[in-house]
């Protein structure tokens, strides 16, 4: 047997529907917004941890032979910092031997 339906069960299917795709679009905005808040955060500690082993490795090398070193490479070389180039910008510059090198980090 065949049932017809009525046009208010429609409408409310209709809506039911409509509420649904709703939500899933809702779901996957918040998700994309959750996404990019986490992405920042972890590139941000990224960042700020390859700054904290550069600073490490510069004081370790002040403390081993009284001066800061000259250049990251000068620290890579001798002091077996292993930095990723391809995913980060660093600036290291140096303004004397005695004074802590000023060092910024970048993600790419």
């Amino acid at each position: 047997m065949h049932h017809e339906l009525t046009q208010d069960q429609l409408r409310h299917r209709a809506r039911r529907r409509v509420g649904a795709l709703l939500a899933v679009v809702l779901i996957v905005i918040v998700g994309w917004f959750t996404f990019e808040r986490i992405d920042a955060s972890l590139r941000e500690q990224g960042e700020l941890s390859v700054r904290n082993a550069i600073l490490g490795s510069a004081k370790q090398c002040c403390a081993i032979e009284g001066s800061y070193p000259s250049s990251l490479q000068y620290l890579e070389d001798n002091y077996g910092l292993v930095v990723n180039h391809d995913d980060y910008v660093i600036t290291y510059s140096v303004f004397a031997g005695n004074v802590m090198p000023n060092v910024v980090v970048l993600a790419k």
